[in-house]
């Protein structure tokens, strides 16, 4: 019996073969230009990543034609020229009224200075005065505190009985606490590093060596250990929070002329708004069991596998981030315009949403009831959406990647609806990050893996006094010099929202 090549003519057989070249060559084609299309996407998301802008505002296209009921060019600039006068006419008006300037603030002492008219005013009355007022400054003020401990005994001189010695932050060492806090205050809030702090003291005359200074940091964080193990132990049993990783170089590495590469494991806790930030030689899943070895509740985070494998465990209910979803789309803004803008509007209703919860101070119910009425038919309309679009985009595109993202991680975007308190994204422990990101582009690196795990605690602490908007200066001074003496039952009153509360009362 003939197969069927061999029951074709000779001349058959050659336009076959001819025909099977040319479908492998246009697939060849057709392959290399979807390579040519990804590289050229990547090499301009790269570009734009080096010299493009940062924000992630979405605005829609400009070329859009105008609606009827909108004004035409000359009608605007019409408008434009009648609010300006009247906006020139008013601020005029206030600076008239109130002298251009606002209130100084009311909580500042008050210097006064008392200028009274030349010659003689023996024979004169005084009918009033005019007060000007004036922000000044002093640059810090160093001085010596000195303790003078007087001795007594009976008159018999039998014994002696002398006044006790407040705690020292360090035993036989000269800086007291206020300074200890400043040096802090200034490396991990103001991003100085210590050796522009040291030439600070040069400038007042005061000879400090840099490794007398780095010893003093050391001493001082390492009376805070007992408040971060107790603020570790109360992250640990947290039901809901927000994590997030950031590298960190350290010189102490096993490899020569190189420094190791160790990550800021963070957790934020919306709820109470408190932060941990946790050191980790690595970024692998080993470096998450510290913290979330027992955890059980809400975790959100981004894509990175090792939450998502926590996320899958049972008692564990994972989030996903919108902000990390919302960002995906808009690099392929460049790649595919008209599909990422679509997505982009759809999630600018979602945060619209939030947006209106957070003005109208709305609680965790009415929030929720918000989100089931608005955000819900959009991510139904989004999910509806991408699940279609995402056929007829290629797999290695920008805009091909970024809906395949969102559909790999759709069930984790949707949790926030389940309840009121969950946030949207986690851009709240995002935001706790950025003072390490900005000091990290002043000191560099780490010296050991013992000096990023110190900074680690005081970076904990400072990010709650942000959080919780208390003066980070004033509440480590208090945490510094009543630690010592605080009983280990009471030592969380030490915590930054507990001072303030103290404050307050």
């Amino acid at each position: 019996m003939q197969t069927a090549l061999e029951s074709l003519s000779k001349q058959e057989l050659i336009d076959l073969i001819k025909k099977r070249e040319s479908t492998s060559v246009e697939q060849e084609i057709q392959g290399l230009k979807q390579e040519v299309a990804y590289y050229k996407a990547q090499a301009e998301m790269y570009k734009r990543m080096q010299f493009g802008q940062k924000r992630e505002r979405f605005e829609s296209d400009p070329s859009q034609l105008p609606l009827p009921f909108e004004l035409s060019t000359e009608q605007k600039s019409e408008q434009e020229e009648v609010i300006k006068e009247k906006i020139t006419y008013e601020r005029k008006r206030q600076t008239e009224k109130k002298g251009g300037r606002a209130a100084l603030p009311s909580h500042l002492p008050v210097q006064e200075v008392k200028i009274y008219p030349e010659g003689d005013l023996s024979e004169m009355i005084c009918i009033g005065k005019d007060i000007t007022e004036e922000l000044e400054c002093e640059p810090a003020r160093f001085f010596i505190k000195r303790y003078i401990r007087y001795k007594y005994t009976n008159k018999q001189k039998e014994g002696v009985i002398i006044g006790e010695l407040p705690e020292r932050i360090i035993d036989k060492g000269i800086p007291g606490s206020g300074l200890l806090s400043s040096i802090l205050v200034d490396k991990y809030v103001d991003h100085l590093p210590l050796y522009r702090q040291k030439q600070r003291f040069s400038r007042e005359k005061i000879p400090i060596a840099s490794s007398t200074l780095e010893g003093w940091t050391k001493k001082a964080l390492q009376r805070l250990e007992p408040l971060y193990e107790q603020l570790l132990f109360d992250t640990r049993s947290k039901g809901y929070l927000q994590a997030d990783e950031t590298p960190i170089k350290v010189l102490e590495s096993t490899k020569k002329d190189a420094c190791h590469q160790g990550y800021y494991w963070v957790y934020h806790c919306p709820l109470d708004k408190t932060v941990l930030f946790d050191y980790q030689p690595t970024r692998g899943a080993i470096a998450a069991v510290n913290v979330l070895q027992n955890f059980q509740g809400y975790l959100q985070s981004d894509g990175y596998p090792v939450y998502t494998k926590i996320g899958a465990r049972k008692g564990v209910t994972h989030l996903g981030c919108w902000a990390h979803a919302r960002r995906e789309i808009e690099r392929s803004l460049d790649n595919d315009p008209k599909r990422a803008g679509t997505v982009m509007l759809l999630t600018q209703k979602l945060y619209a949403v939030e947006r209106e919860a957070r003005e109208n101070s709305l609680d965790a119910k009415a929030r929720k009831e918000l989100r089931l009425t608005k955000s819900l038919p959009v991510l139904n309309q989004l999910g509806k959406w991408i699940a279609q679009e995402v056929k007829n985009t290629l797999p290695k595109s920008q805009i091909g990647k970024a809906m395949r993202y969102i559909i790999a991680r759709w069930d984790a975007l949707n949790v926030y609806l389940y309840d009121g308190e969950l946030e949207i994204d986690n851009n709240l422990v995002e935001n706790a990050l950025r003072p390490l990101t900005l000091g990290r582009k002043n000191y560099l690196f780490a010296g050991t893996h013992e000096a990023a795990q110190r900074a680690a605690m005081i970076y904990s602490f400072f990010a709650i006094c942000k959080k919780h908007e208390v003066n980070p200066y004033q509440w480590l001074k208090y945490a510094l010099e009543n630690i010592m003496i605080i009983n280990h039952k009471n030592i969380k009153d030490l915590y930054p929202q507990n001072f303030k509360l103290k404050q307050q009362a």
